[in-house]
């Protein structure tokens, strides 16, 4: 039995288990049923598992593509702790079961792996970067006052042209919805 902590507060985390049961037995296990038994959280020892979070992958269903590249792709992995693990990764057979962070709600939690789920790693997701280094003087960090007002979202100014067509707009709407109330 595999027993591991869940940060309340993680993100960016994919935990990897492969599932040792027969095809015809993984969807019961996997899908928490009406009455709410969830045989997947009770074989993690979860308090709490949130099944939309829950990626139940039959790899033979990746068909060329094989499951490392599938998880780099589709979860971001990356990192010598991932690179290192792919050839044991791509033997796996039969049925995985991935779980990124959300999937255990921010609550913080103890697993206790039980059979007939196998722990096989933690990974880490791509973190995003930042595209430069932060600006240093003060004029770089602070926009001139009344630049907000007429900027677009995106930080642009409205064209004068495009400033009287939505004021034209406006009188039209509002004319129409007058008119259609009396």
């Amino acid at each position: 039995m595999t027993t591991m902590q869940i940060n309340g507060s993680e993100t960016g985390t994919v935990r990897l288990f492969h599932l040792d049961l027969p095809p015809e037995a993984v969807e019961r296990y996997t899908t928490q049923a009406g009455t709410g038994e969830y045989p997947l959280q009770y074989g993690l020892g979860a308090k709490r598992l949130r099944p939309a979070f829950v990626d139940v992958v039959a790899i033979r269903d990746l068909g060329d593509m094989s499951l490392s590249a599938y998880l780099a792709e589709a979860y971001q992995l990356t990192g010598a702790d991932f690179r290192d693990m792919r050839p044991r990764i791509d033997a796996l057979q039969g049925h995985v079961v991935v779980l990124p962070s959300q999937a255990f709600d921010h609550v913080a939690q103890e697993l206790t792996v039980a059979s007939p789920l196998r722990w096989i790693g933690t990974f880490h997701e791509e973190s995003a970067r930042g595209r430069g280094p932060t600006p240093r003087s003060k004029a770089a960090r602070s926009r001139p006052a009344g630049d907000a007002a007429d900027a677009s979202p995106d930080g642009r100014r409205m064209p004068p042209l495009a400033m009287i067509a939505l004021g034209v707009l406006a009188v039209l709407v509002i004319g129409w919805l007058v008119l259609g109330l009396t």
